[in-house]
């Protein structure tokens, strides 16, 4: 089996007004995704995904690494990552360069299943087809009775837990998290997402409330950056410190890790350089007496991706599942996504065991990656709309 050829299809959906929704970092107005496929020489073809510039994802993988990867053996996922980060390590390392390398290393590892006739999760070791999943949403509202009406609903769907989104103000994310875990009541998890928006003594004050209403874990108060402020924080509220969806590579979390930033490693292999990565980084976790929750935002490749870790490691707590509408995870695999008794189940099927909805993808799919609409995709800011400065966070007196 050899690499023929490497495709990019840039995904992009935009919300209808109705239903676009307010965090801390903005309005979110639409969604962006890249699918990176590895075209072969049998007739076999890797997907894989890139949470990252479509841009940037495209010019790497096609001006640079389809060059150097084609006609390689995709079924050496280990040496040809070495080689990809060894060429982009002069302006990679972390960013746009390590998405794109990890988009391609999930293709290989669905190219290296396929071949042995055997699901990722058994090639890394698992024993498990399902995964704990959970519901990812409860944004801002105007009123914190519309929260609970939705965490009530994802319960309905399946959903034993389910994170929230903080950062408000210290009043409406109090009423916010106490409304939600009424609604759920003491049997479901919660964790609460404060976006970056606290300092260290708010977030000490904050994380003993959520101790207290039992939270699951308390995600990035701070920003990525700020690790200081992470190891001044874990181990003094009684609620679990989770952080990672902007980190890459083993390298970022091992800094992470050593600096006992955290109790909760959340890698993202569309972000942080694909299985391999988010595999090594679990282990790494695991010898540290970590446990590891990936992050997902993008599309259901990456959700199905990193479910197959967290089901073939012990230390994995949980995948994210969107539930914004986002038709990139909704309605992106013929077989779509779904979660019941709080489990995203897997199954035996060669690779990752999926495959795309071709009409979708169409429908999504965007012909110039260096033309993207000024907008707010939730981490992506294209024009200079998105840039306004953030409201100032109201403490309580």
């Amino acid at each position: 089996m050899k690499i023929d050829h490497l495709e990019v299809i840039n995904l992009r959906y935009e919300y209808p007004p109705a239903q676009r929704f307010a965090y801390a970092g903005g309005t979110c107005t639409g969604r962006l995704s890249s699918l990176i496929l590895v075209h072969t020489d049998t007739g076999a073809v890797g997907i894989g995904s890139a949470y990252s510039h479509p841009g940037l994802v495209a010019l790497i993988v096609k001006q640079q690494l389809e060059p150097l990867l084609r006609g390689r053996d995709p079924r050496e996922v280990e040496f040809l990552w070495d080689r990809m980060y060894a060429v982009t390590r002069w302006y990679g390392r972390k960013g746009a360069a390590m998405s794109a390398i990890g988009g391609l290393d999930v293709a290989f590892w669905d190219l290296r299943g396929k071949a042995l006739g055997k699901p990722v999760w058994s090639l890394l070791g698992g024993t498990r087809r399902n995964c704990p999943a959970y519901a990812s949403a409860l944004l801002w509202k105007p009123d914190v009775k519309l929260l609970a009406e939705e965490a009530a609903g994802y319960l309905a769907k399946g959903f034993r837990r389910m994170k929230m989104r903080l950062g408000r103000s210290e009043e409406y994310d109090t009423e916010a998290v106490r409304a939600v875990r009424r609604a759920i009541g003491n049997d479901n998890d919660l964790m609460a997402d404060a976006s970056m928006k606290y300092h260290v003594t708010l977030a000490r004050r904050v994380g003993k409330f959520l101790a207290e209403q039992r939270a699951f874990w308390f995600e990035e108060p701070f920003q990525p950056e700020d690790i200081d402020s992470y190891a001044a924080l874990r181990g003094t509220v009684g609620v679990r410190l989770a952080a990672g969806e902007n980190e890459f590579g083993v390298q970022g979390f091992r800094e992470l890790i050593r600096a006992k930033a955290v109790d909760i490693v959340q890698p993202d292999a569309s972000r942080c350089g694909g299985i391999s990565e988010v595999w090594k980084t679990a282990k790494l976790a695991a010898d540290a007496g970590l446990s590891f929750a990936p992050h997902t935002w993008s599309d259901a490749v990456a959700v199905i991706a990193n479910a197959h870790i967290v089901a073939a490691m012990p230390n994995g707590l949980t995948v994210e599942m969107d539930q914004t509408g986002n038709p990139m995870i909704d309605d992106l695999l013929v077989e779509p996504l779904r979660v019941k008794d709080g489990m995203l189940h897997l199954n035996e099927r060669p690779g990752l065991g999926i495959e795309l909805n071709d009409t979708v993808v169409k429908r999504l799919r965007t012909a110039d990656p260096l033309a993207i609409p000024d907008g707010f995709y939730s981490d992506m800011v294209f024009g200079a709309e998105g840039l306004g400065p953030s409201a100032p966070y109201k403490e309580m007196p």
